[in-house]
């Protein structure tokens, strides 16, 4: 099975760091797990982190705020990397290739035309969801505008959700306009700004940190590919192999391979996935029909042949189970 993804510990510093700026004070004995941490911290911790983060503090945009405080150096060697590239575009291309340093389980992509880029952000975690995913988006615009010395905001930042404040508000702290309840999170560059050099840049130190990240990209693969498929399938259960490769870059043998290597398979990943949601959806009171049609399956008998595949029980049977054991004193 794969290992739980993990997030750099420096990312994880930043984040505390940023909330003491802030003024959030957070459980001394969650501070102390964090920080115990040699190089990486679990997403379980991460999620316990944003989870205090909220409780402290009830501002809707702390997010926005946290990810602005966030500056290169705390991406580990990724972020000096991106630093040390020549134009924004290059960045971008480094920041897509070495993300899984900074964050693994979450995946980011791009689509482009003619006019522009947009960089998606899909969240490999539940918990906090809108929150940690603001704090992305405004940690990414607020490096590409300080590698490029002030001159390039985003033309749009697109978030999934509906706005938790006033829109305006958003807009004054990101500098830039913003879409709500869009088809995916992501920031959206026009081609004229991809081709700015950034201040920073440094061909020698970029050959160095590129060594380097590439070493501690290949210590990451033992798991890395499975916790990337597992996000996507969370996000989008209906996709299959071919289309789950396509949006990481790679065949649909090459994934297969990267899978076998970490002692995984597709299928085995997504039945995983899948029973998992079902099991966390099975718990509401949402409908079999309409949580078979979330999961991706053809209809409710095909939903529950696959549940009793994993579980020996009908998705009924389990959650008469599951009230019954509630009921219990």
């Amino acid at each position: 099975m794969p290992q739980t993804p993990t997030i750099t510990l420096h990312f994880s510093q930043a984040i505390l760091q940023a909330c003491e700026r802030l003024g959030i004070v957070l459980p001394a004995q969650l501070l102390t797990a964090v920080r115990s941490h040699p190089a990486r911290v679990p997403l379980p911790l991460q999620d316990e982190m944003w989870t205090a983060i909220e409780a402290a503090q009830r501002s809707p945009l702390i997010g926005l705020r946290i990810g602005l405080e966030v500056q290169v150096g705390h991406l580990d060697s990724a972020g000096l990397l991106l630093m040390s590239c020549e134009t924004l575009g290059d960045a971008l291309e480094a920041l897509l290739e070495y993300f899984p340093i900074i964050s693994e389980g979450s995946v980011i992509d791009t689509v482009t035309d003619e006019r522009c880029v947009r960089i998606r952000y899909t969240p490999g975690y539940e918990i906090c969801q809108a929150t940690r995913a603001e704090a992305a988006l405004a940690c990414i615009s607020h490096l590409t505008r300080w590698m490029t010395g002030d001159r390039v905001l985003p033309a749009e930042i697109c978030l999934r959700h509906e706005a938790r404040t006033a829109p305006a508000t958003y807009r004054a702290l990101l500098g830039c306009p913003i879409r709500f309840q869009g088809d995916a999170y992501s920031l959206t560059y026009t081609r004229d700004a991809l081709s700015k050099p950034l201040i920073q840049a440094n061909a020698a130190l970029r050959q160095h940190l590129q060594q380097v990240a590439d070493r501690m990209l290949a210590s990451l693969s033992a798991h890395g590919t499975a916790s990337q498929v597992q996000a996507l399938l969370r996000h989008h259960p209906r996709w299959g192999k071919e289309r789950v490769a396509e949006l990481l870059g790679i065949s649909g043998r090459h994934l297969n391979r990267r899978l076998a290597d970490e002692g995984s398979s597709f299928k085995l990943l997504r039945d995983a996935t899948l029973h998992q949601m079902a099991v966390e959806r099975l718990q509401s009171e949402e409908s079999l029909r309409s949580i078979a049609v979330a999961l991706g399956f053809s209809d409710e008998s095909a939903f529950a042949k696959a549940f009793r595949r994993w579980t020996g029980l009908s998705p009924a049977q389990y959650r008469r189970q599951l009230e019954q054991s509630q009921d219990k004193p």
